[in-house]
């Protein structure tokens, strides 16, 4: 029964998805930001280090553990976050996967954590990009002590948009190719596209 309304739920998810109708994403971006509910940025940035501090406690320090459940935190996270995206913005179907990167870019990233994002490096086959953070604010005040250098700091950033886009029926990998906090001159994530999952409809013929 739960399997099954993951599916409707999914279903329901991807007919509403994901390109905004009517604006560039800039523009739906920024509206979406500005009308959304503000909370305040240090608080915002100290809550989450609470939270990776919480789970290096819970996994003695495991690293690899850590990243693992950070990554799942932020899964959980996307998939119920998405129906909140797509309300607020009013978005359409995008045409493929270059206009849904496009889109959790310049109005996702832009309305739920006020930051601006570039979209570069394509592939060929326009299945894996790279989405350049202009700042992270996940990250501000940290700076990793040598023994967590292998940790991925803002790992739950990259299972929202797994998680979100799994709702949209895009199952994709992503993980920071650039991470300030381990020594790199910026933020960049790393967005591939494994499978365009079958729709699942909610009621039998």
């Amino acid at each position: 029964a739960e399997a099954r309304a993951a599916h409707d739920e999914r279903a329901t998810m991807a007919s509403r998805s994901s390109r905004v109708g009517g604006r560039n994403p800039e523009q739906a971006g920024q509206a979406a930001w500005l009308a959304t509910e503000k909370v305040n940025a240090e608080l915002f940035t100290l809550t989450y280090g609470a939270i990776v501090r919480q789970v290096l406690h819970d996994y003695e320090d495991c690293v690899e553990e850590v990243n693992k459940k950070l990554d799942s935190m932020g899964h959980n996270i996307g998939c119920r976050l998405v129906e909140d995206f797509l309300a607020k913005t009013n978005t359409q179907r995008c045409g493929d996967f270059r206009d849904t990167a496009e889109v959790v870019a310049k109005v996702a990233l832009r309305m739920f954590l006020g930051i601006s994002a570039s979209v570069t490096g394509w592939n060929a086959e326009g299945t894996a990009c790279v989405v350049v953070l202009e700042t992270n604010p996940l990250a501000e005040f940290v700076e990793l002590p040598e023994q967590y250098r292998a940790l991925s700091y803002c790992q739950m950033l990259c299972g929202v948009i797994r998680g979100a886009l799994e709702m949209v029926n895009m199952r994709v990998e992503c993980d920071f190719s650039k991470d300030t906090l381990r020594g790199d001159d910026g933020f960049e994530l790393r967005l591939k596209l494994l499978e365009v999952m079958p729709e699942v409809y909610p009621f039998d013929d």
